[in-house]
């Protein structure tokens, strides 16, 4: 179990939520789901049943669903970010991510269906930008800014400064 986790805020979907992340995440599971009780009803204003947790694994990483309400919702202040070994891994998870309602955003970000913001990050933007020759770092710099999902080939062309 790893010592912090994130707690994700949701308005009631937390239950398809943790089916559909734990789909798109290769070794992932749903540990367990609590349910609101008559206690404290006059401030959770849950049905007796309803679920009011559920604490998913998404590839190693615990993080618990909260079925709040609408109180709070999803902004980019907060995101998710996957480490993408190759282009292969980036296309998955940003169609998955963005499949049924999810929207793409700039350099890599995207809001899934659930307005929930996502990093899909390849391993090789980071070794291309931390280039000790600046110029280099700089053109990834700039092509990164310009694309929506990272593009590793255009990535590594502009590297070579081609």
């Amino acid at each position: 179990m790893t010592k912090i986790a994130p707690c994700l805020w949701f308005d009631g979907q937390i239950e398809e939520a943790a089916k559909f992340y734990t789909s798109v995440f290769k070794n992932s599971r749903i540990l367990n789901t609590s349910y609101y009780t008559e206690a404290g009803h006059e401030i959770h204003k849950r049905p007796a049943g309803a679920p009011m947790t559920v604490s998913i694994e998404l590839d190693g990483q615990r993080m618990t669903l909260l079925n709040g309400g609408p109180q709070f919702k999803f902004s980019e202040a907060i995101s998710l970010e996957i480490d993408c070994k190759d282009q292969a891994e980036v296309d998955y998870y940003w169609d998955q991510l963005t499949a049924g309602g999810g929207s793409p955003g700039p350099c890599g970000w995207l809001k899934d269906k659930y307005g929930l913001s996502w990093q899909v990050v390849p391993r090789q933007l980071n070794e291309l930008m931390q280039d000790k020759d600046k110029a280099k770092a700089s053109r990834v710099m700039e092509a990164m800014l310009k694309m929506g999902k990272i593009d590793v080939a255009e990535l590594q062309r502009v590297h070579a400064g081609k």
